[in-house]
């Protein structure tokens, strides 16, 4: 399934959520959503070029170099938080993992982390490595021990381009090496985004931003969790 070509910065979406609580799994157009629809969502669901409130969460299988395994998001029964980025990125990455790994530690302080589970998938799979990716975690205070957090990597930069800007609508587009003023190799250019997913596969939340604020997701995260626990 191939998303929509992501629109210009003009139409961008902010990122803050609205923690209403909607129709606890029972949104219209037959899927089913906790919240209701972000207050600064500028644009119906359907005009955006990612998923966005209460639409499917598009599936995807990608490989967990960590654990040695493929992991299908079908499969994955509770709530989802998915985001994209490469571990070699200087700026935005280094903000938005930063925010989600604190929303992870959050879930753990409450008691949720076992109804939660945080999959990060690199569009670098070049670099990004088992090794790479497990000190990279370490770096940003990933907690991998809790078992709630997985690093995904796409088993080719072709897969990764189906998976990640294909299927998710997060766009990237690499720069060559030479033509970044910021990394002495490649680079890219790509759009900050993390979904939150209920149990049902809809997404509740498109978090357009490479700073999320933890204690909204996290508290966004809770709200689905109790509605649907």
């Amino acid at each position: 399934m191939q998303r929509r070509t992501y629109l210009t910065a003009s139409l961008g979406v902010a990122a803050a959520s609205a923690g209403c609580l909607g129709s606890v799994l029972g949104g219209g157009g037959g899927n089913e959503t906790v919240l209701e629809p972000q207050a600064d969502q500028q644009h119906d669901s359907s005009a955006l070029p990612y998923p966005a409130h209460g639409e499917p969460l598009p599936e995807f299988e990608v490989p967990d170099p960590l654990a040695g395994e493929t992991v299908a998001s079908d499969d994955l029964d509770g709530t989802l938080v998915v985001t994209a980025f490469f571990a070699s990125c200087p700026v935005e990455c280094v903000r938005l993992i930063g925010q989600l790994a604190g929303v992870q530690q959050g879930t753990v302080d409450r008691g949720i982390d076992d109804e939660v589970t945080f999959l990060a998938i690199t569009f670098d799979p070049e670099r990004d490595d088992a090794d790479a990716l497990r000190e990279y975690g370490r770096r940003m205070n990933v907690d991998l021990e809790a078992g709630n957090w997985r690093f995904l990597r796409p088993e080719s930069v072709a897969r990764a381009d189906a998976v990640v800007n294909g299927k998710l609508g997060v766009n990237f587009d690499r720069i060559g090496a030479g033509e970044s003023e910021r990394l002495p190799g490649y680079d890219f250019r790509h759009l900050s985004l993390t979904f939150l997913r209920n149990p049902s596969g809809t997404v509740e939340r498109a978090y357009r931003t490479d700073r999320p604020d933890h204690e909204r997701v996290l508290s966004d995260v809770e709200t689905v969790v109790e509605a649907t626990t």
